[in-house]
């Protein structure tokens, strides 16, 4: 076992420890969500959350709110800015921050590193512990900054949901070795809110294994990247509780040019099902996602702990 592996399995303590009560967001118009590659994921996934929960959103990504801001959002000095970044070092993250706050907009970090930059340059800080052996490839913390973001706009995350994603990684990982072997192009589908943990699990896998991997909404799969699909092709369908009829029927579909598929919460030729609410269901995922990520990378001998052009913090001079 590597300490990737190791950390993915030992992360659900740390949820333990992350839930509970976090006040309301601050007031404002909207609030952007904003982050780097997973944060940005994650910023995805929170925007149609919040949405969803009646309080408006959008996602940005950390470099584009710094340089054009008002292609999102025209009265941008009106927004509750939430930033996300697991180091609380990233130059773009750090500086949107740091140029939101200035404008006049309220800032909310969510981090893990509570005396980084990031967290000095906030008006609130909202932060967990993380696991101190994680390394490069972002797992355990992707996950508790969900969770925190997801507390942030009221959603209430009951301890129950810890042990039914701890229940759900296993039961993917015991199935992976037949499902993934000599498989060499993976596309994750998600709708909705799980549109961003689906990108979220695409980036794992790329960055872990370096297969070419893709992430879609999943009835936008048809018009082009389907001509992908053959019989090297694994499917990861993030299935939606209102999205499932139309959803199950682009699996077939997809089976049926040659596809193996992987459901997570619906049909395919291994189905998983979730033990929590629907709401909660991305961040249910999410550890399945990362260890899926860890099992494509040891079937072609990758060591995860040093991934291949990546460090743990992106900085730019």
């Amino acid at each position: 076992m590597n300490t990737t592996e190791k950390v993915i399995f030992e992360q659900f303590p740390y949820w333990e420890k992350a839930i509970r009560s976090i006040s309301a967001p601050h007031d404002a118009e909207l609030t952007v969500f904003l982050g780097c590659g997973t944060s940005y994921n994650l910023a995805l996934s929170l925007a149609a959350l919040s949405n969803i929960s009646g309080r408006p959103a959008i996602a940005a990504p950390g470099g584009e709110w710094l340089n054009r801001p008002d292609v999102f959002w025209p009265r941008w000095r009106k927004a509750h800015v939430v930033a996300l970044s697991r180091s609380g070092e990233t130059t773009e993250t750090v500086a949107a921050a740091k140029a939101s706050r200035a404008a006049g907009a309220f800032v909310t970090a969510i981090t893990v590193e509570p005396e980084s930059a990031l967290a000095r340059n906030c008006d609130r800080l909202v932060d967990a512990s993380t696991h101190s052996q994680e390394g490069i490839v972002m797992t355990v913390s992707a996950s508790l900054m969900l969770l925190l973001g997801m507390q942030l706009i009221g959603m209430d995350v009951p301890h129950t949901l810890v042990g039914a994603a701890e229940g759900l990684a296993r039961q993917v990982d015991a199935a992976l070795p037949d499902l993934i072997t000599e498989r060499s192009h993976f596309v994750f589908l998600g709708s909705g809110p799980l549109y961003g943990v689906a990108l979220e699990g695409a980036l794992k896998l790329m960055e872990m294994s370096q297969i070419i991997t893709q992430g879609f909404h999943p009835l936008e799969y048809r018009h082009g990247p389907i001509s992908l699909v053959d019989g090297n092709t694994a499917v990861v369908m993030l299935y939606s509780a209102d999205q499932k009829a139309a959803e199950t029927k682009l699996v077939a579909e997809l089976q049926e040019k040659g596809a193996i598929v992987i459901g997570l919460g619906g049909p395919g030729d291994a189905r998983f099902d979730l033990a929590c609410d629907p709401a909660l269901a991305g961040l249910c995922m999410l550890p399945a996602l990362q260890i899926l990520g860890e099992r494509a990378a040891q079937a072609r001998a990758i060591d995860t702990v040093t991934p291949r052009h990546l460090t743990k913090v992106v900085t730019l001079a």
